[in-house]
This record gives structure tokens, sequence and C-alpha cells, in this order.
């Protein structure tokens, strides 16, 4: 039952300052459902656009700022004949009773809380009804309790669910009246099928009885949705059952109650009471195994969420306390024993431990962490106990990003799923004509007996008929690859980009940090003046200090390794892609390539001993002081021992690999030589990058651009498809549309070969749904039967109609065995 939501005193929650909200959807049965919500959600004044999926149950509504609430969404869902999966919870006032103003206090706090959609006053208590999705009744509670920590003895009275508690309570109920159904049904079929063996005085009355609670209890879900869908001027695939099991059952009763307003021969006809009890048990049986199946297709969500521990061992005096996890706040200092998993995202300040991130990064083997090091939530400490300062709590952990992008993928739609959608709309109204129109046909024209041939022909077209395979075809091979996508440490932001990357066809491939190890290291100091070449080091570490370009902190790691005293920089100026400039002891420090050096003119060959080539791969920062050529630099940066079998697989997919780089295009050609990369573009800034990108998406193809750094963001989003490596800028990924979460070439082919197989899961889906529709309900009508004299009987139709569905959710998960 759905809360009450009161007219009067009520406190409307507004979309709590988010453009985006997502709402857990019960009641839809098919993609019509799904449609209908959509259009009605896209019509409401400020909602910007709406994505209804039937697979994950989910809305996804952008508003605009200032639109219309949490309620008002709610309202148009319930308006259009569904309910939204909220929860309400009652907060306990009375040990607080004398606090005057509690109750409205805490109203106003909750009312600002993202994911309430009420909250009101109820005597001495506050109920509030929310979305359990987007804040936790922990979150609530701590609005509620007089010192704002969480409480629950004293503060959460009743806490439930307005309308169920998901999949496994609808399983649950769709199993108790299928295993009715089935037990009636059973003898209805065994003394039909008997043909005359077993007979006994008033048989057909007892097949009724027995038919009366399987067609009006087992399926009376069916019977409501389709009397729901009426009231809203709607059709679904809930219509379709109901019309052709009350066709078949009300054809039935009049035969048995009053033969003679059907007998035109002299002959009693027939009845079909195991044709309607079978269809709603079959179908029953087919959406129980769809909910089943379609609940393993989320698995990898739920994987990701139970990575989160839900308390943690706070610090606080030197003393351990276990504390709910939703407490923590930035700078509290966590203690995680060996064997744990790590609470939140923060920085070693105290052990040492081997930490396993493959259920973040996909990569087996732990990584060491020491003081100073970066951990994750939802990582495990191996072997150590650690000391963690918590850096991000909430929403802003990587974990919880992860799922949000899973979630939102997940949610998404793919350009494939358009034409599924167009035919989907339109799908039931053209069968239920289909039908009737086959059902005249045979009563005019047909063989007798004409008004059982036509009662026949009408039920099993109707009851053939499928819409939600065509709903189910994309969106759940979209879940199961983006999921398992997640559980390699591949992020797939929308359906689109599994469609996109299939394509891909050239790849530009950024050099550092992407094919090489994104370290470089300081190889070699040349002094072109009478300074020293550690002066020309430190100061060129002092300018570089304020940049996080990968070459600048080698820089500065090289000074520090070689104890030198760095001094302080003021007037930094940086130029993306080709230096630096700042002002260090009075003098004008630049650092830079050639270019940069040509841009100021400051001239290069003065110095007359810096090498126009270093060891072939290495890089050259030179450095003049006051405008002067002043020394150089030299940097190699090792190239990473998977990226020349990343390049080798990709030319086995029959992409082109091309190298996108501003470094010189010496040190370019030889790491391209020994990657087997032929085409290279080299000296590059970040913005002539994206002039490759639209260069190479000019000769016709699709374009994908794989980078880790901020001066890559341009090039990536300009691309047909972005790839970041998750360890790099967060720009970069920003910028993406795929994101890798360890820095490994070959996971990118892996990405690739998953949105293959993916898309290919899609059109098999999409072929059989749209086959299976196209051949079988011209057969069930009867087409086949002037030629070879085949009819379909309704009880095959409801067998085919619920495997249809089955079979493309089933096809779907196969994608969870992807290696």
């Amino acid at each position: 039952m759905n809360a009450p939501e009161p007219a009067e005193e009520i406190k409307n929650s507004a979309v709590s300052g988010s453009d985006r909200v997502a709402l857990p959807i019960e009641g839809m049965t098919c993609t019509a459902c799904a449609s209908r919500i959509e259009r009605k959600l896209s019509k409401q004044a400020g909602v910007l656009d709406a994505t209804v999926n039937y697979a994950t149950e989910e809305a996804v509504v952008h508003v605009t700022p200032g639109g219309p609430s949490l309620r008002d969404l709610v309202g148009t869902i319930r308006n259009t004949g569904y309910d939204v999966g909220l929860k309400t919870l009652r907060l306990d006032g009375q040990l607080l009773r004398d606090d005057t103003d509690w109750a409205s206090r805490t109203v106003d706090g909750l009312q600002t809380m993202p994911g309430v959609v009420w909250a009101r006053p109820d005597g001495d208590d506050v109920v509030v009804s929310y979305v359990g999705t987007l804040v936790s009744e922990k979150s609530l509670a701590a609005v509620g309790s007089s010192d704002g920590q969480f409480q629950q003895s004293s503060v959460v009275l009743d806490a439930a669910s307005d309308s169920g508690s998901g999949r496994s309570e609808r399983y649950d109920t769709l199993l108790k009246r299928f295993v009715v159904a089935a037990v009636l049904t059973v003898p209805i079929v065994v003394i039909s099928m008997s043909h005359g063996a077993i007979t006994f005085p008033g048989e057909r009355l007892v097949m009724l009885a027995l038919a009366l609670p399987v067609v009006f209890w087992s399926g009376g879900i069916f019977l409501a949705g389709a009397w729901t869908a009426l009231r809203h001027r709607a059709t679904d695939m809930n219509t379709l059952v109901a019309m052709g099991v009350l066709a078949a059952f009300s054809y039935s009763c009049v035969v048995t109650l009053w033969p003679e307003l059907i007998a035109t021969t002299g002959e009693r006809p027939a009845v079909y009471f195991e044709a309607a009890a079978v269809i709603v048990t079959l179908i029953l049986l087919g959406r129980l195994l769809e909910e089943r199946a379609k609940g393993r297709t989320t698995e990898a969500i739920q994987g990701l969420l139970r990575l989160q521990p839900t308390t943690a061992l706070r610090v606080v005096d030197g003393n351990a306390e276990e504390v709910d996890i939703e407490l923590i706040q930035t700078g509290d200092q966590l203690l995680v024993r060996p064997g744990e998993r790590i609470p939140l995202d923060g920085v070693v300040t105290e052990g040492y431990a081997a930490v396993d991130e493959s259920a973040l990064t996909g990569e087996p083997v732990p990584s060491e962490k020491e003081l100073g090091a970066e951990v994750f939530a939802g990582t495990v400490s191996t072997n150590g106990a650690l000391t963690v300062g918590v850096t991000k709590v909430g929403g802003d952990t990587v974990l919880q990003q992860i799922i949000r992008v899973v979630r939102e993928a997940q949610a998404g739609k793919a350009p494939i799923q358009r034409l599924a959608d167009k035919v989907a709309a339109i799908f039931v109204p053209v069968v239920i004509v289909i039908a009737a129109v086959s059902a005249a046909v045979w009563y005019f024209v047909g063989p007798e007996p004409v008004a059982t041939n036509a009662m026949l022909r009408f039920v099993t077209v109707l009851i053939i008929s499928c819409p939600c395979a065509l709903g189910l075809a994309t969106p759940t091979a979209i879940m199961v690859a983006t999921g398992r996508a997640a559980s390699m440490g591949i992020l797939i932001r929308d359906g689109a980009a599994i469609e996109t990357i299939a394509g891909v066809r050239t790849l530009l491939l950024d050099k550092t940090g992407t094919i090489t190890e994104g370290r470089p290291q300081v190889r070699e100091i040349i002094s072109t003046s009478s300074r020293p070449a550690q002066d020309i080091l430190a100061l060129a570490a002092a300018v570089e200090s304020k940049s996080e370009h990968p070459l600048a902190r080698a820089i500065v790691q090289k000074a520090i390794d070689d104890d030198l005293s760095v001094p302080q920089s003021s007037s930094f100026e940086m130029t993306a892609g080709l230096g630096v400039q700042g002002s260090v002891n009075g003098m004008v420090v630049t650092v830079g390539r050639k270019a940069y050096f040509n841009q100021l003119s400051i001239a290069v060959e003065s110095g007359g001993s810096v090498p126009d080539s270093g060891g072939g791969s290495d890089t050259i920062v030179l450095v003049a002081l006051d405008g002067e050529l002043a020394g150089a630099i030299l940097l190699s940066d090792p190239v990473k021992s998977t990226s020349a079998e990343a390049v080798n697989r990709l030319k086995e997919i029959g992409i082109v690999p091309v190298m996108v780089t501003g470094d010189r295009l010496a040190t370019a050609t030889a790491v391209g030589r020994d990657m087997g990369i032929e085409r290279i573009n080299a000296g590059l800034l970040p913005t002539e990058k994206s002039d490759v990108v639209r260069a190479e998406r000019g000769l016709g193809v699709i374009v994908g651009m794989v980078g880790d750094g901020i001066n890559d963001a341009p090039a990536l989003a300009e691309a047909d498809v972005g790839i970041a490596m998750g360890e790099g800028a967060a720009i970069a990924v920003e910028a993406s549309d795929i994101a890798i979460m360890r820095s490994d070439l070959r996971v990118v082919v892996d990405a690739i070969r998953l949105s293959r197989a993916g898309l290919r899961n899609i059109k098999q889906n999409l072929f059989f749904a749209f086959v299976y529709n196209i051949i079988l309900i011209p057969v069930a009508a009867g087409v086949l039967y002037p030629i070879w004299g085949v009819l379909l009987s309704p009880v095959f139709a409801s067998a085919a109609m619920a495997l249809s569905s089955v079979s493309v959710v089933t096809n779907s998960l196969r994608l969870r065995r992807f290696s």
C-alpha cells in the first residue's frame, strides 16, 4: 500500500539541487509500460528529458534548476498507472517533546535532503517518505536526532516500504501464483487431453471450477494490469494476455452453461478451459524465469555495492571505536586490520600492507601501500594493518563513482534501441487489430465450427505476440556488458559508447603515460653556460614544482633525490603542451620545448652542446635564464612491458594504431618503431591533437582516442569515443566515454572486444525478437492452414511467448563469461 500523502502541512522536497534524479519504478510488465511513463515524464514542465528502462526498472529524469519536485515526478508516475519504490520512516519525538521546535526543525532539515519526497509532523513524531536509492535511513535519522548523530534505538520508530520490497518479493508472489495455477491446471489438462477416456457427469463444471481461480487469482496480475492500462487509455502486454485468457475462458463458460448459443451442427462444442489455464500457468512460469534472469543481470552492481563496508574503526585518542560509515568525516583516522576492506578513500598515515585492488581495477597483483600512498574504499588490506586518513566520503569515493557510472550506463539507451522502441510503441494495438481481423476471416470464410475456430485464432495471435522480447533485447545486453566491464576495470559511461567503440577502426594513442610508463626519469643534465649542471636542475625544479606534467614531476623528483635546495618561484605561467616560465631569485627561468623557446624568441643554437637528438627515445627539455639558453635536461620514459602486445592485438582485430604526442619526432619515432606503430604525429599541441582527430574522422572512419593527461582532454572530447586511462588526470577521465581503471593498454583492447561482443549480442536479441514476431504472428493467424493445414494451439502460443523473453535475457547473460 502507498503511504498517504497529506494535502496540508506537507513539506515538498525539490530534486535536491541536482539536475538528475533516478527513480525505481514498480508495476511495469513490458516495454510499452516504460514508453508510456517516459512520454508522460517528458511532457512535464521543467523536465529536459526522461529515460525509462524496463530491464533496470528505473526512470532517469533530467530537470531544469527550480524544476519539478520529487513529489511532482512521483505523482506523474502514479497518475500514469505505475508506482515508485518509496520508503517511509517515522522518527520518534517522544524523548524530545520538551523541545517544541523539534518537529518543525526536523521537517525543515529533512526536506532539504536529496531523495526526500515529503516530510510532515505526526503528533510527537515526524514521518518522511523518501527514495531509498537516493538517501539512506541513517542519514534521515541523523537529522532527527538531538545531537546530529544516528541513534537508531531512540530515533527510528518504524521504517517500511511503501510499495513492496523489490525483486525478491515480486519473485515470491509470482511463485505462489504459479504453484496454485500449476496444481489446478494439471487435472484440467488431464481431463481435456484424455479425449473422452476420462468422463463423468459434470466434468465441464469441474473444469470451470478449477479454471476459475487460475484465471482470476493466479492470472489476476494480468487482469489488473490490463485494467490499469485501459483506465489510462493505453495497452500493454497485460492487455494481450487478459484479452486472450478471457476470450478462451468466456467462450468455454458459454459452451458449458448455454451450449445452444454456440452449437451449429448438433454436436456439443468443445471447451477450452485447459487453454485459458495453461496460458496463465506458462506465462507465469515465463515471468518467473524472466525475473530470475533479470536479477542475474544486476549481479555486477550488487557485487560492487557489497564492497562497501557499513562500519569503520575510527581512531580517537589512540583508541579504535566502531562507528557507522555515514558518520565518518574527512580528516578522520581509520584503522584497517589485515584481511579487512578499506571503508573510505584516504591516504596511509601509518603502516604498510599489500592491498588487493582487483575489485576496482581488475589488476590481480596486490599493490604495496606505505606512508603517503592513496587507498580506496572497497579494496582489501591482505597482510598488514594500516591507519588511513580519510580524504573522500559518501558519493565522492572512487567506489561510489564507479557504481554511479555503471548505473547510469545501464539506465541509458543505445542508438540501436530506437527502432525497437518505435515498434514497441505501436506493437500492442497492431497485434489486437491482426487478431480481430484473423477472427473475422475465420468466422466468415473459415471451416466449421466457425465460432470455435475464430475464437482460437483470436486467442493464439494475442498470446503468441511478445513485446517484452523487443524491450529486453538491448537493455539486458547493456546491463550485463557494463557490469562485466566494471569487473575488468573498465567504466563504460553509456550504452551509446558500447555501440560506438565497437565500430572503431582507427585508434589514436597518446605516448606519455599511455604507451610509456608516464614516469620519466632524468638521464642527463647539460649546462651550456658557466652555471653548474646542478644549479640548472635546481632552477628548473623551482618553476616545474607548480606543474602537474609528468616531465615536471620527474625534474622535481631528481632535484629531491640529489638533495638540492630548490628555491621558491613566483609569477608562474604555463603554456599547455609547450613549457613553463617563472621568476626565481630575480631571474626569469624558462623551461620547455624548442618550439616554446622559438615562440619566446630565445635562441637555442647558441649553446652548441645541446644535442638535437638525445638517446633516440630521450625527451629534451631546454632551460633558459633571463632569455638566454643555459642548459638542457634529458629524460627517458620507459615503454610499458604490455604496450607492444596491446598494439599487436589491436592490429589483429582490424584497428589501425596511430601515435599522437607532444614529444619530438625523433623520440616518438623510436618508440613507434619498437611498438610496430607506423603512423606517428609528433610535436603536437593539445589543440593540434584535436585537429588530427578531425582529420581522421574526415576519412569516414570511426575514431577512438586514448590518453591520460590534461593535454589529451580536447582530443578525447573530439573523438567519436574517448578512452581515458584511469590513473591519469581527472579532467581526462571526465572528458572520456570510457575510463580504464589501470594503466594497461591491453585493457583498452579488452574494452573494444567486449563492446563488439555486446553489440553482437544486441543484434542477435533484436533479430530473434523481430523474427519471432514476424514469423509466428502470421502462423498463429492461420496463414499456413490453406497450404499445409498447419494451425498453432493457444497452449503452444503461451509456451512460445513465455520462452521468448527468457531466451533474450539468457542470451544476454552469456556476456558474463566474456574473458
